[in-house]
């Protein structure tokens, strides 16, 4: 039996919301926040590992590597089957994988073991987060689903942030031989706490009245797999000085992705169940434009932590955990102003994004000329003021754009079109650290081993990738005035697009 010809039911009849909401969304993003903290916490453990299995440098790269080419895989499909199956679901089944895998990376024996759970583990993470998105669509409404999206972009601000900081502490106190498995073993009692109450209160869907099999799109989720991992193999190996050889992949990654919408549509023309419904892209106003301009942000953002982590221990001689405490400020920053950020949104709209990037180009520019005028055993004190501004700018982009990007989006869509926005996001991830990580490497070449002009240089990379963030912002709260003077039309299209192909 086909999918229902009739609009959703979360759509056109709103229950009473459930009131259980908030401590729902609390747990889910614990969980959330664990596979976060597992794409950043693992890179102050890394020569721990190699000490600790005799693994190559090659291998234990690819402990990073790995979780991240798989995450990113993972997370449109992840999202499409929590709108098939229900999202209690889909998020109970990857959590208690990702606890699984958590354990098994911990008790590895050797290298490769460690890898395979590193895969599996990512692959957990991927189906795991879009149900954050999508249960904050379902469960939410209004001003609420704001300041939900806040304490949701907060979870990503900090999350990524504190891992050099938790890393460094569990080294710390586990000791340099055994600490690294403790990183992931510290996954298990918190995921099976989540586990438990996940399964009291997050509200399940009612049953299924079609079929599984018939609505998923296998075809579509391997071409965009295919791209997906075209994309960011050569992205996350070149900042090792992987082969050149993988950069062949990208014109795979662009024909597969061409050969993705052209399936897609014609899945869609032929009253099929598309992956991706892609009329998201078209017809759903700020969706196309909020996930660019997510996807250019954490260009400029994620690569920040690797560059400074590098610069800090390797350049002016820190330790893992004073290295991450060193950036902390911006976290601090970032976790409060994201949380407000949320409730000011459905006020402000562009205009909240739009001053927090002014702001983390203050704050990421002030830094980079601050590195490379003062002392270099003042350096962690000089930044904190600086890292702290940018802090606070960063949580003013991360929740508002979730929050407009996904707006328009149907409830039944909400999951697919959360794991596209954050599979953006895992690219701009990858793009943006192989860019910073190689103007690093650079500068360091041309100035003769000059750490603090090294770190100059990659900060200011990032502030270019924040500006083109903020030329997206502007060109986006254009075109959303233009909307709003010519009434209904862009509510009209959301209307279309929520409908569930009543046409068909």
């Amino acid at each position: 039996m086909s999918e229902p010809d009739s609009i959703d039911r979360d759509e056109a009849l709103r229950d009473e919301p459930d009131p259980r909401r908030w401590k729902a969304l609390a747990v889910t993003l614990a969980a959330g926040f664990m596979t976060l903290l597992d794409v950043s916490i693992v890179n102050v453990a890394l020569p721990s590992i190699q000490r600790g299995l005799h693994a190559s440098s090659a291998g234990a790269q690819w402990v990073v590597t790995g979780y991240a080419l798989t995450f990113g895989l993972a997370l449109v499909a992840g999202g499409r089957l929590g709108d098939l199956v229900g999202r209690r679901r889909m998020f109970l089944i990857a959590l208690t994988g990702f606890v699984l895998t958590s354990a098994a990376a911990g008790a590895a024996p050797n290298e490769l073991l460690l890898i395979g759970a590193r895969l599996l583990q990512g692959l957990t993470a991927g189906m795991l987060t879009p149900q954050n998105t999508g249960l904050i669509q379902s469960l939410f409404q209004g001003a609420e689903r704001g300041r939900a999206f806040g304490i949701f972009g907060s979870t990503i601000g900090v999350s990524t942030a504190a891992g050099p900081v938790i890393g460094g502490a569990i080294l710390t106190g586990f000791g340099p031989d055994t600490g690294w498995r403790w990183i992931f073993y510290v996954n298990v009692p918190i995921g099976i706490l989540a586990l438990v109450l996940a399964a009291r209160l997050v509200p399940g869907a009612p049953p299924r009245q079609f079929a599984l099999r018939s609505q998923i799109d296998f075809v579509g989720a391997a071409l965009l797999g295919l791209a997906v991992v075209c994309v960011l193999l050569p992205l996350v190996q070149s900042t090792t000085g992987g082969t050149p050889l993988l950069w062949a992949l990208l014109p795979v990654a662009v024909a597969c992705g061409w050969w993705f919408v052209l399936w897609e549509g014609r899945v869609r023309r032929r009253s099929g169940n598309p992956l991706l419904d892609l009329r998201l892209f078209t017809q759903a106003p700020g969706y196309a434009s909020g996930i660019a301009l997510g996807t250019v942000y954490f260009c400029g953002f994620s690569g920040i932590w690797l560059v400074l982590a590098i610069f800090l221990q390797n350049g002016l001689g820190y330790s893992p955990l004073r290295s991450g405490l060193t950036v902390t400020p911006f976290a601090i920053g970032s976790a409060v102003t994201a949380v407000v950020a949320g409730r000011l949104v459905e006020r402000w709209g562009r205009r909240l994004t739009i001053a927090g990037l002014v702001m983390l180009i203050a704050g990421l520019g002030t830094a980079a000329a601050v590195i490379s005028a003062v002392d270099p055993a003042n350096t962690e004190f000089a930044i904190a003021a600086p890292l702290f501004i940018a802090g606070v700018g960063g949580g003013c982009v991360v929740s508002p754009n979730i929050t407009l990007t996904l707006e328009r989006v149907p409830t039944r869509m909400a999951g697919a079109a959360g794991g596209a926005l954050q599979t953006g996001q895992r690219i701009g991830t990858a793009i943006g650290t192989a860019a910073l990580a190689a103007g690093y490497r650079l500068t360091l070449s041309l100035t003769g081993q000059h750490y603090s002009l090294a770190a100059t240089a990659a900060l200011l990379c990032a502030v270019g990738f924040m500006l083109i963030a903020l030329v997206l912002a502007v060109l986006e709260l254009r075109a959303r005035t233009s909307r709003d003077k010519t009434g209904r039309r862009g509510q009209d299209l959301d209307d279309q697009v929520s409908a569930c192909d009543v046409q068909r």
